[in-house]
């Protein structure tokens, strides 16, 4: 008899090894956590190319065949030129060019944009440090020039704050300034090394986005050999949702973004506020981000401009509170539409734990994972109702009390038995249920279950 090994037997050897993986990993999370940050932080640093050139892959594929699909392909066709699979090679080469060039020129635009404007900004700070700091001293002398009590103690708060600071320059400051300057030229390095890791992420990129469908169908092609059809099957129906909601849903994002960072450039010129490139590109930027997104951008916005004019920061404020009302209730649903299906408590959600979790790119992709986790959560439930024979509509539990046992029809009336504190958490079998059901008929005398009742309650 031929021995069959690629059936029960592969499965089973997968899930000893997938438990006996996990229990490693469980082990050594409790007991070599710093160990284990290590090793991750690691694994990041070596995969930290094939996971840029994932991002960028992923993040410009929509464009890439847009360009191939909706212009060269229909162009060709327009012309009756038929398209052969060199002519698609060449088509894939030009787009990916295109797109790359354009992706780097927006790199580079945002950066000319805003580090110039960032370093004038700060020189214009740093010049008018002295002025803030005098205004503040007058503001301190009016105040305490009249009460020698108060003028004592702000001078003593002076005097120990200088002490402490003369301290620490003595005594750690000038110590630590060989740790300081490894500190920075470990961090020069680090940045360069994100250059460098950035750099061979588009390259890896390019290869992704020119190979996609072969990558594609060899992942398939492994997975339909390993296992079954129908759980392949599945697997590849639940990837491409998820394809599709990450992928509307950046699109989305920096569609809207855009839109929002051009219509606070032009609102900012017209009232005349100071840093409209600076102040745009972080309203622009931070908007990606939902809900908090406006408040990240406009807080320091805001105190950028307050140290320049208080009134100004009030055109400022009333104009974001204008500006981002409009795209809550006008631009957003109309881009998004319900992308996403959450209600605005879950967006909430999705942000905080996303944030927690992985920063500022965590309460960027936070609020797709939460809906990809409750789609997911929401088609088990859906399959366990029907399962359970019981209604789906949402509809059909709203100001319902409970189920009725038999019909599964919702009852409207608070149970009776519900605010007898001895009926809570009592979960009875099926011989009290049909004992019930038999008072219930006129069949038992009620002193029998009050009997039953009383005992269950001693016995509990």
């Amino acid at each position: 008899m031929k021995f069959r090994w690629e059936k029960k037997y592969l499965y089973w050897g997968i899930t000893v090894f997938l438990v006996i993986v996990s229990s490693l990993l469980f082990y050594f999370s409790l007991f070599y956590m710093e160990s284990l940050r290590q090793f991750i932080n690691k694994t990041f640093r070596i995969l930290s190319p094939l996971i840029y050139g994932a991002i960028i892959a992923f993040l410009l594929n929509t464009l890439v065949a847009f360009l191939e699909n909706k212009i060269v392909f229909r162009i060709l066709k327009s012309k009756n030129i038929t398209i052969t699979e060199k002519k698609r090679k060449i088509t894939r080469v030009f787009c990916i060019f295109f797109t790359i060039v354009l992706f780097l020129l927006g790199i580079y635009a945002l950066l000319a944009m805003l580090l110039p404007e960032l370093f004038s900004s700060v020189m214009r700070i740093v010049e008018s440090f002295p002025f803030y700091v005098e205004t503040i001293e007058g503001w301190i002398d009016n105040l305490i020039k009249d009460n020698s009590e108060l003028q004592a103690i702000t001078m003593d708060v002076f005097a120990t704050a200088e002490m402490r600071v003369q301290e620490w320059m003595d005594t750690e400051l000038v110590p630590s300034i060989n740790s300081i300057i490894r500190d920075f030229s470990t961090g020069i390095y680090g940045v360069l090394t994100s250059i460098a890791n950035f750099l061979i992420g588009i390259v890896i990129s390019i290869y992704l986005l020119y190979g996609k469908e072969n990558y594609i169908a060899r992942g398939k092609q492994f997975l339909y050999s390993t296992f079954k059809i129908e759980t392949v099957n599945n697997t590849i129906r639940d990837l491409q949702f998820t394809n599709k909601m990450f992928g509307n849903y950046i699109v989305g994002a920096v569609v809207d973004s855009a839109i929002i960072g051009v219509l606070c450039y032009i609102g900012m010129t017209i009232i005349g506020l100071p840093y409209p490139v600076l102040i745009s590109v972080i309203v622009g930027i931070t908007n990606v981000i939902p809900f908090f997104g406006p408040y990240l951008g406009a807080v320091p916005s805001a105190f950028l401009i307050l140290i320049i004019n208080p009134m100004w920061c009030l055109y400022f404020v009333i104009f974001i509170i204008v500006l981002q009302q409009f795209d809550g209730n006008i631009l957003k649903p109309k881009i998004f539409g319900d992308t996403t299906g959450l209600s605005s408590f879950l967006v909430i959600v999705s942000i905080i734990i996303g944030g927690g979790i992985l920063g500022i790119f965590g309460m960027f992709i936070g609020v797709p994972v939460c809906a990809v986790i409750c789609t997911i959560l929401r088609n088990r439930m859906i399959a366990r109702l029907q399962k359970k024979e019981l209604p789906i509509k949402l509809s059909h539990y709203d100001n319902m009390d409970h189920l009725d046992e038999e019909t599964f029809e919702p009852i409207k009336e608070k149970n009776i038995h519900s605010k007898n504190p001895r009926n809570a958490f009592q979960y009875k079998g099926k011989n009290q249920k049909a004992i019930e059901n038999s008072v219930n008929n006129g069949k038992v005398p009620n002193k029998e279950i009050t009997n039953t009742e009383d005992e269950e309650g001693i016995d509990n």
